[in-house]
């Protein structure tokens, strides 16, 4: 930021990450103003406030917030504890932005960026102009607010990836998309039990968010006959399918991948491996049917749930010059630490400010965001990110570079570029050279033992 600037950083998204950068961004000194789409702090997370995080509370409050909230009087909740989705809300987004007063504003879809005056072709006078940023409030109001440099925050919540397997929405994914979800079900909703319960659903995906559906089915599958899960995976069942296990340093992410486990074992989900969705039919019974590429068909379904990651939406910045990776939208410099096809097993390296930035001087993307289509973020990444980002803006560099990161072990496994590869799985060096199976084609029948299909060994 140029010095003597009154303007501010404008911050998009109230949600764990941009708040805490307002919070280091005020710590430093500097104006700031955080633009919200939804109509309180955390929409977001909000969404899917009955889902219980696999960190603990240790790992989700950010430094800088907490120095800002312990001046209202407010006191971590237990450090050891896992939270739901509503709790982190309601224990601390909510009151970490009401301490922040009106530097947070709701109601504001953010809805382009650029340089003031100039179009992303102009290079005369580009650096030395500020940012505007065109937003639309509830009412249709428009509006244009003048900063001097943008964090983006706004994650990828809102960008669902598609059932599709070549990233495209499957055939009829959009006709049958009343009997879609995108979402893990809230299963305590009445409504949304109903919609489940005695069922036979597909579940989508391969992440912890399957896992936890999966989860979730085969409860409701316990109390309720008729309730089945068929879980649909592009990949074959190998040694990590399951995540870490025990040997995961977040253990609630690890119990995660063994209930979806436990799910197949105990016969109330049944896995299809190596089928990558072309299209999604109805069939003459009403029933729902997926169509692989090749023609496999997985039929009789009542519903589908596709859990096949997140994608950052990068519309609203289109005049901006930013340096992304080619594959996986994330920045140029930080793909390589994160890309799931090197299959990085255990740690991200430190990354902050550097390995943030692009062409375009002064924005920066961060949190889920910054990731792209990586399938794995932890929130205290993202803290790092916005406290090195908060530094520089200062003119602290060397605060700025003096980043430190260490995830738990097994924090960037399961990225589904790997599995592609039997063979490079088996070459893969380090913690996750694991011996894998190869992707085939087959159906794990229901209750079949998993022990039979799955690698021993490895720590991924």
């Amino acid at each position: 930021m140029s010095e003597g600037s009154d303007l501010p950083v404008l911050v998009i998204g109230a949600g764990p990450i941009g708040l805490a950068a307002a919070a280091h961004l005020t710590e430093r000194g500097l104006p700031a103003l955080v633009v919200e789409a939804g109509p309180a702090a955390g929409a977001a997370v909000r969404e899917w406030g009955h889902v219980r995080l696999f960190s603990t509370w240790a790992e989700l409050v950010d430094p800088a917030a907490e120095k800002i909230l312990a001046r209202t009087g407010w006191t971590r909740p237990e450090p050891t504890s896992y939270p739901s989705g509503a709790d982190w809300v309601e224990l601390y987004l909510r009151p970490l932005a009401d301490a922040l007063g009106d530097k947070v504003r709701y109601d504001t879809t953010v809805t382009g960026v650029a340089r003031a005056g100039r179009d992303r072709v102009v290079d005369s006078g580009r650096e030395d102009q500020p940012f505007t940023v065109h937003a639309t409030r509830a009412d249709g109001t428009e509006e244009r607010i003048t900063a001097a440099a943008v964090i983006d925050a706004s994650g990828a919540w809102s960008t669902p990836g598609p059932l599709g397997a070549d990233g495209l929405p499957a055939i009829g994914e959009k006709a049958h998309a009343a009997r879609v979800s995108y979402r893990v079900p809230d299963l305590k909703d009445p409504a949304v039990r109903a919609r489940y319960a005695g069922k036979r659903t597909a579940v989508v995906g391969s992440g912890a968010s399957a896992f936890t559906a999966l989860a979730a089915l085969a409860d409701l599958a316990e109390q309720e006959s008729g309730t089945h899960a068929v879980w649909v995976l592009r990949r074959g069942i190998t040694g990590s399918t399951f995540g870490g296990g025990g040997a995961d340093q977040l253990p609630a992410r690890g119990a995660l991948g063994l209930a979806a486990k436990a799910a197949v074992d105990n016969g109330h989900a049944s896995a299809v491996t190596g089928f990558r969705t072309a299209a999604l039919e109805q069939a003459a019974d009403g029933r729902l049917a997926l169509v692989a590429e090749e023609g496999r068909r997985v039929e009789g379904l009542d519903e589908v749930i596709v859990l096949t990651g997140l994608r950052p939406d990068l519309s609203f910045l289109a005049e901006l010059r930013l340096g992304l990776d080619e594959r996986l939208q994330a920045p140029a410099a930080l793909a390589p630490l994160i890309d799931p096809n090197q299959h990085s097993c255990g740690t991200v390296y430190p990354h902050g400010v550097n390995e943030l930035s692009h062409p375009e001087r002064g924005v920066h993307l961060v949190g889920m965001k910054s990731y792209g289509r990586a399938p794995t973020f932890l929130a205290m990444t993202g803290y790092e990110q916005v406290r090195s980002i908060a530094a520089h803006l200062a003119g602290d560099q060397e605060a700025a570079e003096r980043v430190e990161l260490t995830l738990p072990e097994t924090g960037v496994c399961g990225g589904a570029g790997l599995f592609d590869d039997p063979a490079a799985a088996r070459d893969a060096d380090g913690c996750c050279g694991a011996p894998v199976a190869a992707p085939v084609p087959v159906a794990i029948g229901i209750g079949a033992p998993i022990e039979e299909v799955t690698a021993s060994g490895g720590c991924c």
